[in-house]
């Protein structure tokens, strides 16, 4: 079984989608566990504030059958396959570890190189597994997110409940 975390985020109906992936997939992963939910503003493009997390659990699941099952979940939530990457979406399914993998699979850098770049990633993977070391870099989640420049891009908790 390889110990997966995936971040998941939305601009649009962002607490409905989160809300609706997260119970999708802990009904195929009986054991996920989510962080807090965070808004932060869009980077890359001018567009609504997005609502982030991340989830981890375990599978023995094959990575690219894992990759699809994601696809279908952002699918699902209303996101077109072969939207611009820099756009608001309705969900935002990245995987950004898989076990201790390194290196590229399946089309994938695992672990995922935004991890140390955004506190929307960092933050939450230090709330989850403070004491997981980063499988390249080999220090734990937490001594990674002490040191990291929070000013620079902060987070705001948000609930996931209620309307959009």
């Amino acid at each position: 079984m390889a110990e997966i975390f995936v971040a998941a985020g939305s601009n649009i109906r962002p607490r409905a989608s989160l809300r609706r992936a997260v119970a999708t997939l802990f009904a195929a992963f009986p054991g996920l566990r989510a962080s807090r939910a965070y808004a932060n503003a869009a980077l890359g493009f001018e567009g609504d504030d997005f609502v982030n997390l991340v989830l981890t659990f375990q599978t023995g699941e094959p990575l690219p059958a894992l990759l699809e099952r994601l696809k279908t979940v952002e699918r699902a939530s209303g996101r077109e396959p072969g939207a611009p990457r820099w756009a608001s979406r309705t969900l935002d399914l990245d995987l950004l570890m898989y076990g201790d993998l390194v290196g590229q699979f399946a089309g994938v850098t695992l672990p995922r190189p935004d991890i140390v770049e955004r506190s929307y990633v960092l933050g939450p993977l230090a709330e989850l597994a403070p004491g997981r070391r980063h499988p390249a870099l080999g220090e734990t989640f937490a001594a990674l997110w002490q040191r990291f420049d929070r000013d620079s891009h902060p987070l705001v908790e948000v609930s996931l409940e209620g309307e959009d």
